[in-house]
């Protein structure tokens, strides 16, 4: 009876799946679950922009199977947003796994017609920002993603890649439905007084102050520009603390749908505004010792970083050109630049922007929420105004 049902799933076009489509799909395309295992489906998460299930059999064998949904009550409401996302995030994926599979939830199947990926299940990791919420530690986070940003980030740039290669690769992770999502929420939406934007009246003194603050604009028109104009990296394009899962042996990153190329600092960035959203946050929660957690897994995410990706390129670069040690210096140092840059984009749009972040949410106390808001905003633009004088110790040095 379930190959007849099967065969009927596969003839039909895109539909939003069932769970009992969903069961049949992770049966039919993994040789997981085996002969006569009694499939059951839980509904995990259904955002508007993806459902997610969970398929487990009567042994405790399970996967995910997650499928891109044609609408979203709120993004498709300013964007258009095709179903393609899910091809981006299943070859990002699959291409950052090639590098370092250690770091990567596994994709055992895409397919196209049903915008649905088969994944390995990793229910024995919590979300990172979950475990931040209740007040957990983990320890080597920013050694994690240090290697896996620095790794992922040389292995599909210039470095390494042909010129022909490297088109090639744009050409395949061209996304420019979920780059605009980006580039007006972080770029643009923020410096306006945007319909989108999440405003209250007590922030309005310091709104207006960004809104008219024409040379921030400035700076941040030119990092808008460069992640327009400067594919140096394939990148995860959303690395913030919910796209990251730990337990005490693994560190996954997952929701890799924003993927594209673009600048290296983007990642690096968008990261380190995580950590810093989430230690000040918790600091106004008082509810641990933040600010010498997240301070020491900035700094260990950047030494690993920079180490890491400075040791690829004097040993693995192949284009004569880039060998050059001075240039590579060069790139490293403008490579912080950015990533400040990115990091402060991030922290204001966090701020005001659309959709603010479960962190922010969890406030009751409307002034503790306010104070912290003006401090991401003055750290936000600090970054960007001071990215190209600002050492990694006087990053430091602003979160104490």
């Amino acid at each position: 009876m379930m190959a007849f049902y099967l065969m009927d799933l596969l003839l039909m076009p895109y539909h939003a799946l069932s769970p009992k489509d969903a069961a049949a799909f992770a049966d039919k395309h993994s040789d997981l679950f085996g002969d006569h295992s009694q499939l059951s489906a839980e509904q995990l998460d259904t955002t508007g922009l993806n459902q997610v299930f969970r398929i487990k059999n009567n042994r405790g064998t399970s996967l995910i199977v997650k499928q891109a949904l044609p609408e979203h009550s709120g993004l498709t409401q300013y964007w258009p947003v095709s179903l393609h996302r899910a091809q981006i995030e299943a070859d990002v994926l699959k291409h950052h796994a090639k590098i370092c599979p250690e770091y990567l939830v596994e994709v055992l199947y895409y397919d196209q017609e049903l915008a649905a990926l088969l994944l390995e299940d990793l229910s024995d990791c919590a979300v990172l920002r979950h475990l931040f919420f209740a007040g957990q530690q983990p320890e080597r986070i920013g050694l994690h993603l240090g290697r896996y940003l620095a790794k992922t980030g040389f292995y599909s740039s210039d470095f390494v890649l042909t010129g022909p290669v490297k088109k090639a690769r744009q050409l395949q992770f061209n996304n420019p439905e979920l780059c605009l999502v980006t580039e007006d929420l972080v770029f643009t939406d923020p410096y306006c007084n945007h319909e989108r934007n999440s405003l209250s009246a007590a922030q309005l003194p310091e709104l207006r102050q960004l809104w008219s603050d024409e040379t921030l604009q400035a700076e941040v028109a030119q990092l808008k520009a460069d992640y327009l104009t400067k594919p140096q990296v394939l990148l995860h394009g959303d690395l913030h603390c919910g796209n990251v899962l730990i337990s005490h042996a693994e560190c996954k990153v997952i929701g890799a749908e924003f993927g594209c190329y673009g600048p290296a600092g983007f990642d690096t960035g968008t990261w380190i505004a995580s950590l810093i959203l989430n230690l000040i946050v918790q600091s106004a929660s008082k509810k641990t010792q933040a600010q010498p957690y997240f301070s020491g897994q900035i700094n260990v995410f950047w030494q690993e970083f920079s180490a890491e990706f400075a040791t690829l390129m004097q040993k693995e670069t192949r284009d004569q050109s880039f060998q050059n040690a001075m240039y590579q210096q060069h790139f490293l140092r403008q490579l912080w630049q950015d990533t400040l840059g990115y990091a402060g984009c991030e922290l204001i749009r966090r701020t005001v922007g659309w959709a603010q972040p479960e962190e922010l949410n969890k406030f009751t106390d409307q002034r503790v929420k306010l104070e912290v808001q003006r401090q991401l905003l003055a750290l936000g633009r600090d970054l960007i105004m001071q990215r190209r004088q600002l050492t990694p110790e006087q990053l430091l040095a602003k979160l104490v």
